[in-house]
């Protein structure tokens, strides 16, 4: 993987852990209702619930290309296609955030395993990496240490980004309570996933 490769794949999953979703509620609500301990607690279970995600991505992955390199030609453009038909929901969706729905007190050991629970329970989750992983890996150099690679950059830019939805909490939940402002966010991030997809659609060579 060169490091442009490697650049684009870290935008992208900059925008994918920014998307407000279930982790981002949960670690702004623990923010505001538990501070910075409760709040460490729930980024690391966010973080072990992601990281279970990369190794069952990778390992099916691994053997799906180890079988068969149409199936994974095939899996890498059906995975930039879905990244469009997701920006394309998200650019319809609307509503608003509701942090109270999780702004309950609790002790961090509960904080940590509500984290857990909330990423290996996101569906979102695991079909995006497995869409978006096979755009970054190379066939022809071995696959555990570009999956290593995507998944410890995966990992370090998600607690870096829910430290910043930690961090602000209290200054932005307000704002994103709202339908209004919540459409906003989810067209900017819709046409974010839209273009990204398309960009991977066109440019297919992964070195």
């Amino acid at each position: 993987m060169t490091l442009e490769w490697w650049l684009t794949y870290l935008l992208t999953t900059a925008i994918l852990s920014l998307s407000p979703g279930s982790g981002a509620i949960n670690t702004m609500s623990t923010g505001i209702s538990h501070g910075y301990r409760g709040t460490t607690a729930s980024i690391t279970g966010l973080q072990v619930g992601l990281a279970a995600h990369i190794v069952l991505v990778g390992i099916g992955l691994g053997a799906l290309f180890s079988q068969s390199l149409l199936a994974f030609e095939i899996l890498k453009w059906a995975g930039a296609a879905y990244l469009i038909w997701l920006g394309i929901q998200q650019w319809r969706a609307a509503g608003s955030i509701d942090l109270n729905a999780v702004a309950t007190s609790l002790p961090r050991r509960r904080l940590f395993q509500r984290a857990v629970l909330v990423n290996l329970t996101n569906p979102k989750s695991i079909v995006f990496l497995a869409a978006l992983f096979p755009q970054f890996i190379s066939p022809d150099r071995p696959l555990a240490a570009q999956y290593l690679v995507l998944g410890v950059t995966t990992v370090v830019v998600d607690v870096v980004v829910m430290i910043g939805y930690a961090t602000l909490a209290t200054r932005i939940a307000g704002w994103i309570r709202g339908p209004r402002q919540m459409k906003l966010l989810n067209r900017i991030f819709g046409g974010l996933f839209m273009t990204i997809g398309a960009l991977l659609a066109t440019a297919r060579r992964v070195a």
